[in-house]
């Protein structure tokens, strides 16, 4: 496996090192972390040719219609190439139709029409993909925010054929040959309402030789035939030419919307290359807003391949009218609105790393995402947790509270602060009617006992505590700074419910029943049960608001760093406890052979950045270049599990800047040990924000001093302000720890049960 991987990396490195830096799309590999199955994910992620947060991305399709592994890396037949919106394999896609290129005879079947191709004949860069098939048809794509242009090329002197696959459920396809045009629903869906419908227009270039409908359900082809509709319901094209261009946008609001979209987004580009030109400037001003210098080639891959995906997730769900404003179908009530919107995001995987890179990267659009939250909670009468597009309700915990509190302590205060706090405090003391991230379930027993008891019907209990108490700070650090006492007053009483669970005698947060006793027996290795994907190895350092008290109740920072250190010093045995059956997160965290520590999920994201909170922040330097080193690449292998919508790569965006925020809700970033010699991070106010790291090299991982704008810098913490405010962080990096710098009390970031001076 190890030469495979080698050989893979230095076939990417081959590719991107005849192009200058600055067209950084080059290092791009879109197809990071594809190599992904039911059992084992790199990823779990496909090669979405898209802008950045667009409202659709396309991709092939190597997966059955309705399959949520849609590329695999593995299989080398692909079926269609598709608008997706999928954030996660686990929870499918919608909204979906493809197109298909064949020569020769009509074979609509999805399984007979999938052609075989050769990874040598990709290239999969953010604003373009492009395969040729071994039977000579190419496909080529560059994306707009809500469509895209894609061109066709056929072996000479055989028949040239688009065709449209209308997916699971309902859809309904109409052919304008006078138009050269088709147009279309397609309504897929799993969480929206009953008059969810993507609408879509698809205007080509060449005219139609032929054309017909079929339905994917019995394959049944309709020659001749202009208009179709009902389940799975597609069409087909033959041209004359042996090249054919297409232009497709589509529409949550109406056909009309649609035809106006691909005028505004496409209609000004003419040709195929000023489709993939803009698409490619779009993406080298984001990527270059991080720009990296010195390093390897591979490392830049990753990096830029990370960066990548941490800017596809959320998707804009609003569209622009004539009059240039934007509005919206809300995937909440089905009524159309003015503003903004986004979906499709679980906030249990990206409070922590990826909305806090937005905040630095994004700050405009921070501001529209927060507003949209409140709008989304008029709507739906909750706050949302995990929207695909409208609220899922999965996971854990009431993270949009996170969200609200990080922007406003940030500067981005787009929202009115009261509104926020009502609607949290209504998710806080109310149970919604899907999962159990809607609302809170146990509230009752939290508020009154402290904690949420276990049961067989609250699996899940001890994460939920940990992270209701997480929330419940940012409700009383939101509520402080704006003058609200009441809500201040009520969370001020729950943001320490974290100490109801520890076990001074284990020394792991445990279970406990409704009489107060620890749920026996014991083992922290078990999976499942009061944890959710986790285990007490995992979940034990889920108190990111006040690692201090989590110190405190370890009995002092000797004890703490040393259970860290044992994180990764004990053997990474799988015991699968509540589960019953192994699941993918136990296999990649035993595949990594770092022990119990488990990258490969959000729980201990942040675990490597606490030796910063205990006199030790050398340690974290080690393993966070570690981490990026061995588990972390730019190949299909890229990612040590699921990426769950742009976190994983923010973990390693911001890791390799040289920080990570531990604590979003406070302005502060933990500071790890940067990936490059200098990053110069150029942000939306025009200033730049540079990290130099004086002698860095793989060895030179130590920082052994530090200044900011020029004046000596001891913290272990940059705050966001600093970063906004522009300046350069200048640290000299040397093969040895630093083991006296860094180590005072006014060093250490930010906890509520901070040590006096």
């Amino acid at each position: 496996m190890k030469h495979l991987l080698s050989a893979l990396l230095l076939s990417i490195v081959t590719i991107i090192t005849g192009y200058a830096q600055d067209d950084l799309v080059k290092y791009v590999n879109t197809r990071q972390g594809t190599n992904s199955k039911y059992e084992f994910s790199y990823g779990n992620t496909y090669p979405a040719t898209a802008l950045p947060f667009g409202m659709h991305s396309w991709t092939p399709q190597t997966g059955k219609n309705g399959d949520g592994w849609k590329y695999q890396y593995f299989v080398h037949t692909i079926r269609g190439f598709q608008q997706s919106h999928q954030c996660s394999s686990w929870v499918n896609d919608y909204a979906v139709f493809s197109l298909m290129p064949e020569s020769g005879q009509l074979v609509v079947n999805e399984d007979e029409r999938a052609a075989s191709f050769k990874h040598e004949q990709e290239i999969a860069q953010p604003g373009y993909y492009k395969v040729t098939f071994d039977n000579g048809i190419k496909t080529e794509i560059s994306p707009t925010e809500r469509g895209a242009h894609l061109r066709f090329t056929y072996p000479a002197n055989k028949k040239s054929i688009i065709i449209l696959d209308g997916y699971t459920k309902f859809s309904k396809v109409k052919i304008i040959p006078a138009e050269r045009k088709i147009t279309g629903y397609v309504n897929n869906c799993r969480w929206a309402p009953q008059n969810f419908r993507n609408y879509f227009e698809i205007i080509f270039d060449k005219s139609f030789k032929s054309y017909g409908t079929w339905e994917n359900h019995h394959n049944v082809v309709n020659a001749g035939n202009a208009e179709a509709e009902g389940e799975g319901a597609g069409v087909y094209i033959e041209f004359s030419a042996e090249q054919v261009e297409a232009k497709v946008t589509s529409s949550y609001i109406s056909p009309e919307q649609a035809a106006l979209t691909l005028q505004h987004e496409l209609g000004q580009y003419r040709k195929f290359e000023d489709t993939h030109r803009a698409a490619d400037k779009v993406w080298n001003t984001l990527l270059g807003s991080m720009k990296t210098e010195g390093g390897t080639a591979e490392e830049k891959a990753t990096f830029y391949s990370c960066l990548y995906h941490a800017n596809l997730f959320s998707h804009q769900f609003f569209e622009y009218g004539k009059d240039g404003q934007p509005y919206y179908y809300s995937p909440y009530d089905g009524k159309v609105h003015q503003g903004y919107m986004y979906t499709d995001n679980g906030f249990w995987d990206t409070f922590r790393g990826q909305f806090p890179l937005n905040t630095i990267l994004h700050p405009t659009m921070e501001g529209r995402y927060v507003q949209a939250l409140l709008d989304a909670q008029q709507q739906c009468g909750w706050l949302p947790s995990w929207s695909f597009p409208s609220e899922t309700g999965g996971m854990l915990g009431n993270h949009a509270i996170s969200l609200l509190t990080d922007a406003w302590v940030k500067g981005i205060r787009t929202f009115d602060p009261q509104k926020a706090l009502q609607a949290y405090f209504h998710e806080a003391t109310n149970k919604g009617p899907w999962g159990s991230a809607n609302g809170r379930p146990g509230w009752k027993e939290y508020y009154e006992m402290g904690y949420v008891p276990f049961t067989q019907q609250t699996q899940g209990a001890t994460a939920w505590t940990l992270e209701f108490a997480y929330d419940d700070f940012c409700g009383y650090q939101l509520a402080k700074m704006t003058q609200q006492p009441f809500y201040e007053n009520v969370f001020s009483r729950q943001m320490y419910n974290y100490k109801n669970l520890y076990d001074s005698i284990t020394g792991f947060m445990r279970a406990k029943d409704a009489g107060g006793n620890w749920i026996t027996p014991f083992d922290p290795l078990d999976w499942g049960g009061p944890y959710t994907e986790g285990n007490a190895w995992h979940w034990t350092w889920s108190v990111f608001h006040d690692v201090q008290g989590l110190i405190n109740l370890m009995g002092g920072e000797e004890k703490f760093t040393a259970k860290i250190d044992s994180v990764f010093s004990i053997p990474g045995t799988i015991k699968v406890g509540g589960y019953g059956q192994v699941i993918h997160e136990m296999t990649e965290m035993a595949a990594f052979n770092m022990g119990q520590y488990a990258q490969g999920n959000e729980p201990v994201h942040h675990l490597v950045y606490l030796y910063n909170y205990a006199g030790q922040p050398w340690k974290a330097q080690q393993h966070v270049r570690q981490i990026m080193k061995t588990m972390y690449n730019a190949t299909e292998n890229g990612y040590p599990g699921d990426e769950d919508e742009g976190q994983m790569s923010s973990w390693y965006v911001l890791s390799a800047a040289g920080f990570y925020s531990v604590c979003p809700g406070t302005d502060q970033y933990v500071i790890g040990s940067p990936l490059f010699p200098k990053m110069t991070i150029t942000l939306e106010n025009r200033k730049q924000f540079v990290i130099e790291a004086e002698n860095n090299t793989a060895e030179n991982m130590y920082i052994q001093s530090a200044s900011l704008n020029g004046q000596p810098y001891t913290h272990n913490w940059i705050s966001h302000a600093d970063i906004m405010n522009g300046g350069t962080l200048h640290l000299v990096m040397g093969p040895q720890p630093a083991l006296n710098r860094g180590t005072a009390i006014a060093d250490r970031p930010f906890s509520l049960s901070a040590i006096k001076q």
